[in-house]
């Protein structure tokens, strides 16, 4: 598309107000759209699949992919990390066009003997056997003991040193503890670590990963307080529930509200991500009969950044629900009015006024900043300017972004078409798709033009 179609496509208000005196201003502002878009950080996670490959996405844009891992399955001989089985994941991400969020688990449930390396029970570590049911006996590691402990942090810290504030890492569960992670070992005789070792465990979560989202499962109640006291988000893996394991309680009505009351968490997702990941899924919801439309409310009332459906198949007839939903879920950015001077010159300050709208109900967790650019009619971008505001602080509702950035005094005099974008700060690249027309095969969304004197 040309820049003159893309600009047919916009509505430019044209010659305004003047930003400084004397000076004749454009104000544009572009037509929202409702496509469904594939941000980072937020949005519908494929689950130990990804979105090239996903066909119960049919169509849907999914971001993330989430994986759970096994102890064994990452350290299945002592010191000898599988690296390449995160590093394989992390490039399969990538040319899925998604990031990874992920989990590790020391118990499980099934048929299998062991979930954590069958060389801690073989060199005698502290261990005991436990199984849920009728399920075979498993035998796990005895977090509590300190050299099991040792092992066990020694793997938390050597994870943080290799994916730490990742580009491609969006998120990582709060786990360990607890059958598949979720802080409970509910059907067997065991219960989690004492309260010191699941304060060690999140400790260590939060030393090995400093600059990562951490999410804290909703369940165990001190420790959710005291993890999202030091600043991580929260998750609960079973979203929809109204009534599958009983008729007399649920996770929507029973637990999931007095739990957040309760740990005070109701504020949590100003500052860290809120995940959810659904009860069985979809199709049981539709199949017992539950409000598809409630669920997904609640779930954004809660301020929710991710849903997870398991990588399941839709039910029948429910995709519109689904599609209005992820309309809302995380941040969704429209930007209302850009003003800036009809032309300036080579050296000087390039006053921008921007308004912005997030339609979702949530902020974008990673520091992101809008820039604008100018592209030469050969269709060169000869320069970036960043306007400096973080996308962390774009909550939900209306605001307000100006900035002055200062042009290259050897810029050539002409005519350059004007663009804007969400980028990332150190590369200057487009990374988040808006909620207007006129977007750009670059990601940048062509606006306007300026003359550069």
């Amino acid at each position: 598309m040309s820049i003159g179609m893309q600009l047919a496509a916009l509505l430019v208000v044209g010659l305004a107000a003047s930003l400084a005196a004397g000076d004749e201003v454009v104000e544009v502002k572009p037509r929202e759209t409702d496509d469904l878009l594939a941000n980072p950080g937020m949005g519908w996670e494929t689950f130990h699949h990804f979105a090239n490959s996903d066909k119960a996405l049919q169509g849907l844009p999914s971001s993330t992919a989430y994986f759970r891992w096994y102890w064994k399955q990452l350290e299945p001989e002592k010191d000898q990390i599988r690296w390449n089985l995160i590093d394989t994941t992390l490039e399969r991400c990538r040319r899925a066009g998604q990031k990874l969020a992920f989990r590790v688990m020391v118990y499980g449930t099934g048929r299998d003997y062991h979930y954590s390396p069958a060389w801690l029970k073989e060199e005698g570590y502290a261990g005991f056997e436990y199984r849920q049911g009728n399920e075979p006996v498993h035998w796990g590691p005895d977090l509590d003991d300190p050299e099991v402990l040792e092992r066990h942090l020694m793997l938390i810290h050597a994870l943080g040193e290799r994916y730490n504030g990742h580009p491609d890492v969006v998120h990582v569960d709060l786990g360990s503890v607890g059958l598949w992670g979720e802080w409970h070992m509910s059907g067997t005789d065991r219960q989690n670590p004492s309260p010191a070792t699941c304060r060690e465990i999140i400790d260590a979560y939060f030393q090995a990963f400093p600059d990562t989202p951490l999410v804290m499962l909703i369940g165990p109640l001190e420790q959710l307080k005291y993890a999202t006291s030091k600043g991580a988000g929260w998750r609960a893996d079973c979203l929809g529930d109204m009534g599958g394991f009983t008729r007399n309680w649920s996770h929507m009505r029973s637990f999931y509200p007095q739990q957040i009351e309760r740990a005070g968490i109701a504020q949590t997702w100003k500052t860290a991500p809120v995940a959810f990941e659904t009860c069985w899924d979809m199709r049981k919801w539709q199949a017992e009969g539950w409000d598809i439309d409630y669920i997904y409310d609640w779930a954004l009332e809660q301020h929710a950044s991710y849903i997870n459906n398991k990588s399941a198949p839709l039910p029948e007839g429910s995709r519109p629900q689904v599609e209005k939903m992820l309309r809302r879920l995380g941040y969704r950015f429209v930007l209302r009015s850009l003003k800036h001077p009809a032309s300036v010159e080579r050296g000087g300050r390039l006053s921008v006024e921007t308004t912005w709208e997030n339609v979702g109900v949530a902020p974008c967790y990673a520091d992101y900043v809008p820039a604008v650019s100018l592209v030469s009619d050969a269709g060169e971008r000869v320069w970036v300017g960043v306007l400096g505001s973080s996308t962390r602080q774009w909550l939900p509702g209306a605001f307000a972004v100006s900035g002055e950035p200062v042009l290259p005094a050897d810029l050539a005099p002409a005519e350059y078409a004007l663009e804007l974008s969400v980028v990332h700060p150190d590369t200057r690249e487009p990374v988040v798709q808006l909620a207007i027309e006129g977007r750009t095969e670059s990601g940048w969304y062509a606006l306007s033009r300026i003359a550069v004197r």
